[in-house]
């Protein structure tokens, strides 16, 4: 089984269309939506969730009010103002515990934080495991980390021949979590000047790892100058263009009525996509 990594060193580029391409045209494959802070991959393949799982990470303080006397001791010794009128603020509070034990009353307990929820669904086109990160929650990282370690699972039971993982944006912790260990990673990128930006600091990190990458050039044709700036660049690298994609009206047009692009018949777009996928799985 290869595991595939399709990222993006900012949003918006068409990484998750991409991704979910990918995994239409190979069909019964393991997807891992892995862009759990923003997760929308689900829009375009429309799982059935089949499984629910509940993500707790790091813990959070809770005051008891018929055992707070008012002291205040809790409120001097939180850091990240946390505390107003002796109640916790659930989405400032760190969970250092600091409050917790110089509380003279045992009035404050150390509760799981629930951040989010993970699940694993049934799609037309293979398993899909993806996550929902609740507003304003941390630890996206390992949130990733607990999508793709069950995804890893789920496809060598399957005996699946890939991984297709949509990783997030940027190079944060998130990414390194979606990047560890996978066999080859591909760089969506548009014709911008903070797409070529963005894309060299990905470049970077993926360098760093000493992971094989390919760079994928969208919507090439908004900027034919930028696009050859791009490909310059990369060819100057260990990197290689994987292709470029014109931009097509037809695969918004496609988004807004939730089809895909290879439901239009002879679309050059959507052969263009095909040649990427073949490139890039081998």
């Amino acid at each position: 089984m290869k595991q595939l990594l399709i990222i993006s060193g900012k949003g918006g580029t068409g990484k998750t269309t991409l991704s979910a391409y990918f995994a239409i045209l190979e069909k019964q494959t393991v997807i891992a939506d892995c862009d759990v802070d923003a997760a929308n991959m689900h829009l375009i393949l429309k799982p059935t969730i089949k499984q629910t799982e509940k993500f707790i990470s790091g813990k959070i303080a809770s005051i008891d009010p018929s055992l707070c006397n008012k002291c205040g001791k809790c409120v001097e010794a939180c850091r990240f103002d946390a505390i107003e009128k002796f109640q916790v603020n659930d989405i400032a509070c760190e969970g250092c515990a600091f409050c917790y034990h110089v509380c003279p009353n045992n009035a404050i307990s150390m509760t799981k934080n629930l951040c989010g929820e993970w699940y694993i669904s049934d799609t037309n086109y293979g398993t899909m495991v993806h996550a929902k990160l609740l507003p304003g929650a941390e630890n996206s990282g390992r949130l990733v980390t607990q999508v793709r370690n069950t995804a890893k699972e789920i496809a060598e039971k399957q005996n699946a021949p890939y991984l297709i993982i949509d990783g997030p944006p940027g190079t944060g912790c998130p990414v390194i979590a979606s990047m560890s260990g996978v066999d080859a990673v591909m760089v969506v990128t548009e014709p911008t000047v903070s797409g070529m930006h963005d894309m060299k600091r990905i470049l970077e990190l993926t360098k760093h790892f000493g992971i094989k990458t390919s760079v994928c050039i969208n919507k090439y044709d908004i900027n034919c100058a930028m696009s050859d700036e791009i490909e310059n660049f990369v060819e100057q690298t260990d990197n290689r263009i994987i292709g470029r994609i014109p931009f097509d009206k037809t695969i918004v047009d496609a988004l807004i009525c939730g089809k895909s692009i290879f439901d239009y018949p002879n679309n050059k777009t959507a052969l263009e996509i095909k040649k990427i996928w073949n490139s890039f799985k081998t």
